[in-house]
């Protein structure tokens, strides 16, 4: 298991794992529609968001950064609700600047970064990362949008992103996500890895070797501390 010692820097991925996206999306969507039941539309939101960055991916568009993405989720699913009041359409093409976080994002990280460098790697736009984070009082050292280099996770490009930003090698890095398919892409990169269960994330396989896995970030910190 790897321990404070053994890392220079903790690398955090944000959404679902600090925040809680769907949940967020939720909210946003029933304060535009006034309707209580909207996990339906949250699913179709994040359906056409990821289809869109596959699509990137792929190449068969050119790249357009999460705000882009989240605007054309937020419009098509606001004409499926009827929402046709363009200033509520606005604000909900913003809602991932007002995700809420975990109950124990902040403690965790307020736990960590007296002890190691901690960083935010995340899909999301550098200027809705900066919002999301003083919303949600995550007081991290500094926080890297895969934007710079126009690609999403888990594009190879993005963690090359991160150790260069981090300008320590790989191996002295820790990823924490609480999506295994993240992890597994990061430890291609030669980083070292943990798993944080959230109630969203993407659970390892049997066959994933994580260095860590726990139930929360304040566990996380704690097992790092106690090595």
């Amino acid at each position: 298991m790897a321990a404070f010692a053994e890392i220079d820097v903790v690398l955090l991925d944000v959404l679902g794992t600090l925040v809680d996206e769907p949940g967020g999306i939720e909210a946003a969507l029933r304060a535009a529609s006034g309707e209580r039941e909207v996990g339906p539309l949250r699913a179709r939101w994040q359906e056409l968001v990821g289809g869109e960055q596959q699509r990137i991916a792929e190449g068969h568009r050119a790249y357009a950064n999460g705000d882009v993405l989240d605007d054309e989720a937020a419009t098509a699913v606001a004409a499926a609700a009827g929402i046709t009041d363009r200033a509520l359409v606005r604000r909900l093409a913003t809602a991932a600047e007002r995700l809420p976080a975990w109950p124990d994002s902040a403690a965790g990280i307020d736990r960590l970064t007296p002890r190691v460098r901690v960083l935010g790697l995340s899909n999301a736009s550098a200027r809705t990362l900066g919002r999301l984070g003083a919303n949600a009082g995550l007081r991290w050292h500094g926080v890297l949008s895969a934007e710079t280099v126009r690609a999403y996770k888990p594009d190879p490009a993005v963690y090359r992103l991160a150790v260069e930003a981090s300008g320590c090698r790989p191996d002295r890095i820790l990823m924490v996500a609480a999506h295994a398919w993240d992890l597994r892409a990061a430890q291609a990169a030669g980083m070292r890895t943990a798993y944080v269960h959230r109630p969203v994330g993407d659970p390892p396989r049997d066959t994933d070797t994580f260095d860590v896995r726990a139930e929360g970030l304040l566990e996380l910190a704690e097992r790092l501390a106690a090595r």
